[in-house]
């Protein structure tokens, strides 16, 4: 069972009050973090706890003054999951561009498994109060309470800062995260995958924050559902949380949705990236070498201002292009 161990403060402040404050500058706090990666710098010894502390409440107020299904208009690039790979982080924006230069949309799984999920979700939470307008970042079954407190997020906190109190600042933002994105109001975006319970967009617009997300529910099936080749319809997930869902689920949902295709996370897959249900389902992994057990690759998904899509892994080879047009994939070349 999936059991809330803490409990996200609630949202009691008026809708004016989620603005980010005037005078709150990151630039400093991007450089330091950033510098990071550079031998004889730490974290630890560049940003203090009460800085991140504060960063993670203004970044809150962000979250909330967004909506639940953020809606982006290409061009975007989407990433998969990072796990704490700091190191692959700057590679992949070294590569693909730094913000606002370019705008990004990450599905999740920011911490846990990886060495320096601090450094990754501080330098996230950076850009998302820097570039509200341009960097976006989904919700993961990661950034749940129950989940990092077991698979390293808490561990790291305590050892690094001694601190609990700042590992709850972090559950207090992340049960603000938005749990769904639509891309050009043709690709749905989201950590997990779809759900039983999801019949109409205005579900996903509706889901209110900050939420500890309960078992049952349409929440945890975007965080945790997972598509399966020989499963027709809905069954169980071995993972013991939610469902998963076949080929038919994707077809079906895709039309009453009115999308073209759903682009998830969630999976470690080969080649950074994996094709499900004829193109209409895409999952996309951008941890390169998973937690140094894998020989996997890492993707980023490109969407262009015309829907045009094309794949970039982690040795910044462009695998593939499709086209998302109301006749999707009529074409897919590979290079």
């Amino acid at each position: 069972m999936f059991h809330s161990m803490h409990t996200p403060t609630p949202n009691t402040q008026s809708s004016n009050s989620n603005k980010v404050p005037t005078r709150y500058d990151v630039d400093d706090l991007i450089i330091r973090i950033l510098n990071t990666a550079a031998p004889g710098y730490s974290l630890v010894s560049s940003v203090k706890e009460g800085e991140l502390m504060n960063l993670c409440t203004v970044a809150r107020q962000v979250f909330l003054s967004q909506a639940s299904l953020i809606d982006i208009e290409p061009p975007v690039k989407i990433c998969g999951d990072i796990h704490g790979q700091y190191a692959d982080v700057l590679r992949l924006l070294d590569r693909a561009g730094f913000p606002p230069f370019v705008n990004y949309l990450f599905l999740g799984d920011y911490v846990d498994r990886g060495q320096q999920n601090l450094e990754c979700i501080a330098l996230f939470f950076c850009y998302k109060i820097k570039y509200p307008g341009n960097f976006f970042i989904l919700r993961g079954n990661h950034e749940c309470s129950p989940i990092n407190r077991v698979y390293g997020f808490f561990e790291e906190c305590n050892r690094r800062y001694q601190s609990t109190r700042l590992w709850l600042q972090f559950q207090d933002a992340f049960a603000t995260l938005p749990f769904t994105a639509l891309v050009s109001g043709r690709i749905l975006c989201m950590h997990g995958g779809l759900s039983p319970k999801l019949k109409s967009m205005e579900q996903l617009r509706q889901i209110t924050r900050p939420i500890d997300p309960p078992n049952p529910s349409l929440h945890i099936d975007l965080l945790w559902s997972d598509p399966d080749s020989y499963t027709k319809g809905w069954a169980s997930n071995s993972r013991g949380v939610s469902y998963v869902f076949g080929p038919d689920v994707v077809f079906e949902m895709s039309h009453i949705l009115d999308i073209e295709l759903v682009a998830r996370a969630h999976q470690v897959v080969q080649d950074g990236y994996e094709f499900f249900a004829n193109r209409k389902l895409v999952t996309i992994f951008s941890a390169p070498h998973y937690c140094g057990q894998f020989d996997n690759a890492a993707a980023v998904m490109n969407v262009d201002e015309n829907l045009m899509c094309s794949f970039t892994v982690s040795d910044n080879i462009l695998l593939a292009t499709f086209v998302i047009t109301e006749n999707f994939a009529r074409s897919c070349d590979r290079r």
